[in-house]
C-alpha cells in the first residue's frame, strides 16, 4: 500500500493511538493538515501560538503520562516553539514534536521561511532528526515516540521537508524499534542496592529526597510505601511535588531556595541522605561548597547516568527505572530481620519538631489588603486539595507550591528548570484536554498571564473551563523582590506599567471576569468561579498587597541553612 508523506505521518500518529495534537498550520505542513482534515481517529487543536501549542502538549503529558503531541510549520513556527521545546527538555517531558520544512532542493539555500532546525534545537531536545527520505519517514517517527518515552524522557522532534510529503512509498510501521548505541539501563546494580539498604538500616538522622523522576516514572506507590516503611521524613522538589501526600506527618515541605525551614536543616543535617529520582539543583541546594560541609552518605537513585555525581559527589550511585529499583529496595528491607535504628529516630524527630516550631510559612492577613497566600489557601479549601494546578513562573508560583498541599502526582504542572513565563494558560488548556471532566487552575501573575494570553481565544473555541488565578501586584514579583534585598531598591522595570483591565480583557474574549480587592470577597469569588461558574473560564483578577515576598529564601551562593526568613527582617 503506497501512501504519501502526509498520509504515513497521520497513519503514524493513528498507529501510537494519539489522541489530541496540539498545532498551527503552515504552508510546509499544509499536505499534512489536508490528511488530518480527512480522519477522525485523533483531535487537533488548534493554538494561537506556536510556544502555546508546545506548552499545551507538555502538559497533557505531565498530566497523563502519555506522549505530548505537537505540530508546527517552518521558519517562524519551529522559533516560536523552542521555548516550548527548551521547557519540556529541562523538565525531562516526552514529547514528539512535527515540523515542517522548506523543500529538501531549496536546504541551505535561505528560502523563505527556511530556519536550520536541527541545528537550532539540537542543544534543548533528546534527539532530532531530518528526514530525507519519504522510506524513512515511518521508522523515523518509531524511533522519536520510542526515545521521547524511554530512559530519561524528553522532546524529540522530526523535522519534515515539504516535497517529502508529497512523495510516495509503500507503508509499513514496525511494532518496535532497536538502537544500537541506545540501550537505557532499567534493572538496579544488586550490589548497590545492597549497600543502600544497609546505609538505610544504620541511618540515625536520615533523610529522603524526591524529585520529579518519581513523578515522570509513576513510581509514587513505591516511594510512599518505603517512606512510611522506613519512617523517615521526606522532602520533594518543586517537581517532585505529590509525589508524597503533602498532608502526611513525615514530609517536611519543599527544599531549596524557597523551601520550608525544616526541610532545609533536615537537608543539611541528616547522615543518610536518600536522593530518588533528583538532580541536586542549584534551587535545591544551594551553594555545592556549604552543602558539601557535613559528612553525610548519600544514596542516589536515577535513571540517568549522567546526572549522578554530576553535582554532587554520592556513595552510592544506582543507575535504573525507579519503579523497579525501588520495589527491589522494599524487597529486601522486607527479607531483613533487623529494622532501622529506630531507637534514634525519636532524637531526630524531636530535632525536626524544633526546627518546624519555626512556622517559617507564617503570614498575616489583615482586613485590608489580600495577601497572595491567603488566595493560594483559599483556593485549596475551595477546589478540596483534588484540582489540577497550573503555574506561570513567579512569586505566585512559588505561593502555590508552598501553600496548595498536593497530596497526588500530576496534579501540580509547572515549569520548573527553564522557568517560562507564559506556560501557565496553555498548560491548563492541555491538562484539561487530557482530563475533560477534571477542575483546572491556573494560578499566575499579571506580567506572566500576558505572555501567552492570546490562548483566551482558543479557551472560547474549545470550552475549556479553567480558572485563572491572577495574583496581580503590579509588579515583576520575584524580580522586584531580589531588587529590594539585593540591588538596593532600585526596582529598575520591574513595575508593570499600563495594565490592561483583564476583567473586561476577559470579556471580550467571551469569558467570565471578576476584579477581588477586599480579602473579605476572596473566599466567596473562588466559591462563584467553581460553582456558579463551574462551566465558564472565569478570570479572577485578585489586587494582593505589592510587598509582599517569598520566605524563606536561601539567597543565591548561600547555604541550605543560611536561610532568610520573613521574621528576620
Amino acid at each position: 500500500m503506497q501512501l504519501t508523506g502526509a498520509e504515513i505521518v497521520v497513519r503514524c500518529l493513528q498507529e501510537e493511538k494519539v489522541d489530541h495534537v496540539f498545532g498551527y498550520p503552515g504552508g510546509s505542513v499544509l499536505y499534512i493538515y489536508d490528511e488530518v482534515f480527512k480522519q477522525d481517529q485523533f483531535k487537533h487543536i488548534l493554538v494561537r501560538h506556536e510556544q502555546a501549542a508546545v506548552h499545551a502538549a507538555d502538559a497533557y503529558s505531565r498530566s497523563s503520562n502519555k506522549i505530548g503531541v505537537c505540530m508546527v510549520t517552518s521558519g517562524p513556527g519551529v522559533t516560536n516553539a523552542v521555548t516550548g521545546i527548551a521547557t519540556a527538555h529541562m523538565d525531562s517531558i516526552p514529547l514528539v514534536i512535527i515540523t515542517g520544512q522548506v523543500p529538501s532542493a531549496y536546504i541551505g539555500q535561505d528560502a523563505f521561511q527556511e530556519a536550520d532546525t536541527v541545528g537550532i534545537t539540537r542543544p534543548c531536545v533528546k534527539h532530532n532528526f531530518l528526514v530525507k527520505d519519504v522510506k524513512d519517514l515511518a521508522l523515523t517517527l518509531k524511533k522519536a515516540f520510542y526515545l521521547a518515552r524511554t530512559g530519561r524522557p524528553g522532546p524529540v522532534l522530526v523535522d519534515i521537508p515539504k516535497d517529502i510529503t508529497t512523495h510516495k512509498c509503500d507503508f509499513h510501521y514496525p511494532k518496535s524499534v532497536t538502537l544500537r548505541s541506545y540501550n537505557p539501563v532499567v534493572k538496579g546494580h544488586g550490589g548497590q542496592i545492597k549497600k543502600a539498604v544497609s546505609l538505610l538500616l544504620e541511618a540515625k538522622r536520615p533523610m529522603i529526597y524526591s524529585g520529579g523522576g518519581v513523578i515522570l516514572s509513576d513510581s509514587a506507590e513505591q516511594l510512599i510505601k518505603l517512606t512510611r516503611m522506613l519512617g523517615f521524613p521526606i522532602t520533594q522538589t518543586l517537581m517532585g511535588l505529590g509525589g508524597y501526600p503533602a498532608t502526611d506527618r513525615q514530609f517536611l515541605g519543599m527544599p531549596g531556595m524557597h523551601g520550608t525551614y525544616e526541610a532545609n536543616m533536615a537537608m543539611q543535617n541528616c547522615d543518610v541522605l536518600l536522593a530518588v529520582g533528583a538532580r541536586f539543583d542549584d534551587r535545591v541546594i544551594g551553594n555545592t561548597a556549604h552543602f558539601g560541609q557535613v559528612s553525610r552518605k548519600i544514596i542516589h537513585i536515577d535513571i540517568d547516568p549522567s546526572s549522578i555525581s554530576k553535582r554532587v559527589k554520592v556513595d552510592v550511585p544506582i543507575v535504573g527505572h525507579l519503579p523497579e529499583v525501588l520495589d527491589e529496595i522494599i524487597r529486601q528491607l522486607e527479607a531483613v530481620e533487623a529494622k532501622p535504628e529506630t531507637r534514634h529516630l525519636p532524637d531526630w524527630w524531636k530535632q525536626i519538631a524544633e526546627w518546624r516550631g519555626r512556622n517559617c510559612l507564617k503570614y498575616t492577613q489583615g482586613p485590608d489588603v489580600i495577601t497572595p497566600q491567603y488566595v493560594v489557601e483559599k483556593l485549596y479549601e475551595v477546589t478540596g486539595g483534588d484540582a489540577f494546578i497550573t503555574s506561570d513562573v513567579g512569586q505566585h508560583q512559588m505561593f502555590a507550591a508552598q501553600f496548595y498541599k498536593f497530596d497526588k502526582p500530576r496534579r501540580w504542572i509547572n515549569s520548573g528548570g527553564l522557568g517560562t513565563m507564559g506556560f501557565g494558560l496553555p498548560a491548563a488548556m492541555g491538562v484539561r484536554f487530557a482530563h475533560p471532566k477534571a477542575t483546572v487552575a491556573c494560578v499566575t501573575g499579571e506580567a506572566s498571564i500576558q505572555m501567552c494570553i492570546q490562548e483566551l481565544s482558543t479557551c472560547k473555541q474549545y470550552r475549556l473551563p479553567v480558572k485563572i488565578i491572577n495574583l496581580n501586584n503590579g509588579y515583576l514579583g520575584m524580580v522586584r523582590q531580589w531588587q529590594e534585598m539585593f540591588h538596593g531598591n532600585r526596582y529598575a522595570e520591574s513595575y508593570v506599567d499600563a495594565l490592561p483591565d483583564f476583567v473586561k480583557l476577559a470579556e471580550a474574549y467571551g469569558h467570565v471576569g471578576m476584579r477581588i480587592d477586599k480579602p473579605a470577597d476572596v473566599e466567596p469569588a473562588l466559591k462563584a468561579a467553581f460553582g456558579k461558574h463551574k462551566n465558564d473560564l472565569v478570570f479572577l483578577d485578585f489586587i494582593i498587597d505589592p510587598t509582599a515576598n517569598v520566605f524563606p529564601m536561601v539567597a543565591a551562593g548561600k547555604g541550605l541553612s543560611e536561610m532568610i526568613l520573613a521574621e528576620d527582617l
